[in-house]
């Protein structure tokens, strides 16, 4: 999806990005889904920040005939500074990265600050897509026994040698394909109604990411109506 950008990464990026993450790249994988404005703050050297964004972009491919056509490309930009804030006013989805604090207060710029490993928004609407969930946590696990179980297979196989950022962008690129697949078929039904175990079975929360559903439905254009309820507060 990123040719350009197929050079860029060294060896060992994506496992940085996990551990350096945790189980916040699934809150990253919402947003950058959701063709979001999401800045990555970092102190000096630039170039582990760069290669973030890398990551992050991988985090949202699609490979299914007709995603993502309604939606803005995310641009991956890999350093921004002060002197870029004209070009990226006028950008409504891009991943980026920065060493200049003063773009945290430039919050017209971005929909999503990342300061080192802190992820927030100061968007009312998207508060809810912060908070870690069940299914992002069995997400987690997935991903995290898929690494393990490649990493012995190139120990006991020397001619085995498959590639970690591989593992990673297709582990994300069938999680995205599970939901739109699902998406696509409910809309196409006679009653075009989203249900609790259509979110089970896209691998989402029904109530935790209820909110995500309802911004991807209106991201993407997808005609489906959701009726999964809100639980009674306490």
């Amino acid at each position: 999806m990123y040719p350009e950008m197929k050079i860029t990464h060294p060896a060992g990026c994506m496992s940085q990005f996990i551990k350096f993450f945790g189980e916040q790249i699934l809150i990253l994988w919402k947003f950058a889904l959701l063709r979001k404005r999401i800045l990555i703050f970092s102190p000096p050297p630039v170039g582990v920040v760069c290669y973030r964004v890398y990551c992050c972009c991988c985090l949202a491919n699609v490979s299914l005939p007709g995603i993502g056509g309604t939606v803005p490309e995310s641009k991956p930009f890999f350093y921004v500074n002060v002197a870029d804030i004209e070009s990226l006013e006028v950008e409504v989805s891009y991943v980026a990265c920065t060493t200049e604090k003063i773009f945290e207060e430039k919050r017209e710029l971005y929909d999503v600050y990342v300061d080192n490993q802190n992820v927030k928004t100061h968007h009312d609407h998207l508060q809810p897509l912060l908070k870690i969930n069940s299914a992002d946590r069995e997400k987690y696990r997935r991903l995290n026994e898929q690494r393990q179980m490649l990493l012995y297979s190139q120990e006991v196989e020397e001619d085995y040698n498959p590639c970690e950022e591989d593992l990673f962008v297709l582990f994300f690129l069938e999680q995205n394909n599970r939901i739109f697949q699902t998406l696509l078929e409910v809309s196409a039904s006679q009653d075009k109604t989203l249900t609790a175990e259509h979110a089970r079975g896209m691998g989402l929360d029904p109530q935790g990411d209820r909110s995500f559903l309802m911004d991807l439905l209106e991201a993407y254009g997808i005609d489906v109506m959701l009726v999964i309820d809100n639980p009674c507060c306490p």
